[in-house]
């Protein structure tokens, strides 16, 4: 999903109506539960030691490829799934 996921910024509009701007940190997809995922962190929200928080949506692309629509995390299989390739990206960061 790399290749066609190429825009490197989304706007999530929140419970309340705001509209964040997020960077995609990195999407991928998943053979055992048929979807694609990405993970996204809102701009500007770091914290004083620099550290954002990471969020996590399964994502649909829209039939023209342009955008698409992000959906929660339905179960905690999935989870267990999304932690274990961040925790993946962690180790080849570090090992960088």
């Amino acid at each position: 999903m790399e290749e066609e996921f190429e825009q490197r910024h989304i706007t999530i509009v929140d419970d309340e109506g705001n509209e964040q701007l997020c960077e995609v940190l990195h999407t991928f997809d998943s053979e055992e539960f048929g979807k694609s995922y990405v993970l996204y962190s809102v701009i500007g929200s770091e914290d004083e030691d620099g550290i954002v928080e990471i969020f996590a949506s399964a994502f649909i692309p829209s039939e023209d490829g342009t955008d698409g629509e992000l959906s929660p995390i339905e179960t905690e299989e999935e989870w267990d799934f999304i932690e274990s390739v961040i925790e993946e990206l962690d180790e080849d960061i570090e090992a960088e």
